[in-house]
């Protein structure tokens, strides 16, 4: 096992990770989806979802920051997606300890949901800033 194996793993642990076919019966959850414009704009994005640059998710989604998104509180359940699962996870950890107690991530990412052939809007969508 890896270093970084072992970072995931612990990340993972603080984690109850939602499973793609779960995504449809999420209510009032923000599903952010940290992947880079063009796997968005290739493969599409998860309606619903809000495409927020992950060099800026901490400052978007601090639950008490003055750059904060607008819309969510400290309770709310946010569920951190990449390609695959990887990067979310850590994601998610780092969202934990700014005070988002329920920030989770997308188990399988962006990738496992669309092979579950649920639903996927067209990508592209201008991120948040």
């Amino acid at each position: 096992m890896t270093v970084l194996d072992e970072v995931l793993a612990r990340a993972r642990a603080g984690l109850r990770r939602v499973a793609p076919r779960e995504v449809p019966q999420l209510r009032d959850a923000l599903l952010v989806d940290i992947r880079p414009h063009h796997n968005r704009v290739t493969e599409g994005e998860i309606p619903g979802s809000i495409p927020v640059e992950r060099i800026v998710l901490e400052w978007r989604l601090d639950p008490h920051g003055e750059h904060r998104l607008p819309g969510f509180t400290a309770d709310t359940t946010v569920v951190v997606l990449c390609n695959e699962g990887y990067a979310s996870s850590l994601a998610a950890r780092d969202l934990q300890r700014i005070g988002l107690r329920n920030a989770t991530d997308l188990d399988g990412g962006f990738r496992a949901y669309a092979a579950e052939g649920l639903p996927i809007r067209a990508g592209g969508t201008t991120p948040v800033t």
